[in-house]
């Protein structure tokens, strides 16, 4: 996913975009509020605090997450048949002392791996032995050439635009956040020969190997997983940060998403592991242009889909128009007979307090027929590692305000099928004109409308 740094117009492969700005006074909480938030707090004061709620499970597959943030204090989710510490499977699932989730990224000696390739790197390495030297127009149809091929222009183009930089790394001609940016996209993103596995020291490519990985739920960097668990949960009321979306949820992390493309295979056993740990909601900010293994991904996708989960996915910061550009995982091929495949995965789009023009988020990728629904994904003020707080944008932040609102409905109606909630928020969303032509529902997620819907489905 995409973004702007600074006037070096640099494109940042990343979750989400990074702002160190604080707040503008009164904006604080903008995407629980009217206008074009989520009407969230307005649910809240006139339908939800007067029903009784359960907690919900929401997984948030991710960087990792500050388990100790005082703004998530109580909302983190505990496998209570677990033994901290003891090094032992407690609970037969496969995963030793998995307490608050699992760390696909690490390995049994309790390491973590944080740099990884962009999958057009790993397809480039894998595949440039192979097809390098062979001339297209030789060869039959031949889908994985076509993938290296992509892959491969998509890699140079890329080098080409970083490596003019290199030689200035290290002589102060940079911000130091810029700096590391720069030198982690030509040192790892980018670079084919960089091995993103050897610490984990699994197969990527074997999908029969599930139990790999270790307990630590946070990781190394749980900046991003961090704030898409605020959004989704943080305390509210308390004066701290923003207020989360859902009052009563529990956060299940599950470290898949790397510095760099998540592996196929992490993402499929991410899923798997939150369906089979009680998740209800699975939140997914992160996405790829690539997916060499998709069919595996949205096999698991269509475990979750059995099991009544709801998957929230961001829809991608490239600008781009994702019926017709790839950004994997993606939403399950049309099914006339089972629609509930599709409405059980949505892709969210990322708006902002503006309107008219600026109601769409710059970055927001968009799709009539891919993309369901936007919410608010713009200057979203909330927790990052140390109890510390900032302001981040990209669809990554309008994922978890779904995912948040979905958990808060099933909270106080929890004789609702995770599909009966998900054709809740899409039926009710806000329209706009601006919208209409760029997502399903042409509207943005509201919060009272769901509530209400609800409500009267089951009087």
């Amino acid at each position: 996913m995409k973004m702007l740094k600074n006037t070096l117009a640099l494109s940042f492969l990343c979750l989400g975009a990074l702002s160190f700005a604080q707040p503008i006074p009164g904006t604080l909480n903008w995407y629980n509020g009217t206008g074009n938030g989520m009407s969230t707090d307005l649910a809240y004061k006139k339908i939800l605090k007067k029903l009784k709620s359960s907690p919900v499970i929401v997984a948030v597959i991710d960087s990792g997450v500050d388990l100790e943030h005082e703004d998530l204090q109580g909302k983190i989710w505990t496998n209570a048949k677990e033994v901290p510490g003891n090094k032992k499977d407690d609970d037969g699932n496969g995963y030793i002392d998995d307490v608050h989730g699992w760390n696909f990224l690490g390995n049994a000696n309790g390491k973590s791996q944080d740099k990884a390739r962009l999958e057009k790197a790993r397809i480039v390495k894998k595949y440039g032995q192979k097809y390098a030297d062979i001339d297209p127009q030789t060869l039959a149809y031949d889908a994985i050439h076509e993938m290296y091929v992509n892959a491969e222009s998509s890699l140079n183009e890329d080098v080409s635009q970083y490596e003019p930089y290199r030689e200035m790394i290290g002589k102060g001609m940079f911000d130091k956040e810029t700096e590391d940016y720069l030198r982690d996209q030509l040192e790892f993103n980018l670079n084919p020969n960089y091995d993103d596995r050897s610490l984990i020291g699994d197969n990527p490519d074997d999908f029969n190997d599930n139990y790999y990985g270790n307990g630590d739920a946070e990781g190394p960097d749980a900046l991003h997983g961090t704030h898409v668990a605020g959004i989704i949960g943080a305390v509210r009321g308390n004066k701290k940060g923003g207020d989360g979306v859902a009052d009563n949820v529990l956060i299940m992390s599950v470290r898949a998403v790397p510095n760099g493309d998540e592996h196929d295979k992490d993402v499929a056993n991410a899923i798997r592991y939150a369906v089979d740990n009680g998740a209800n909601v699975i939140n997914m900010s992160f996405g790829k242009s690539f997916s060499p293994y998709h069919e595996k991904v949205q096999e698991a996708i269509a475990y979750a889909v059995s099991k009544d989960v709801l998957m929230i996915h961001a829809a991608g910061n490239d600008a781009s128009d994702i019926d017709y550009t790839d950004n994997f995982p993606k939403k399950p091929a049309f099914d006339y007979v089972d629609s509930s495949s599709r409405k059980l995965f949505l892709n969210i789009g990322a708006n902002t307090k503006e309107s008219e023009e600026g109601l769409v988020a710059s970055f927001s990728n968009f799709g009539a027929m891919e993309v369901d629904v936007f919410a608010p994904g713009n200057e979203i003020y909330n927790s990052v590692p140390q109890s510390a707080y900032k302001n981040l944008q990209g669809t990554s932040m309008a994922a978890p305000m779904v995912a948040g609102v979905a958990a808060l409905l099933k909270s106080r109606f929890p004789q609702a099928t995770m599909l009966q909630i998900s054709d809740a928020i899409t039926r009710t969303a806000t329209k706009y004109d601006q919208l209409t032509s760029i997502s399903i529902t042409g509207g943005i997620v509201n919060v009272y409308s769901a509530a209400k819907y609800l409500q009267n489905l089951y009087k």
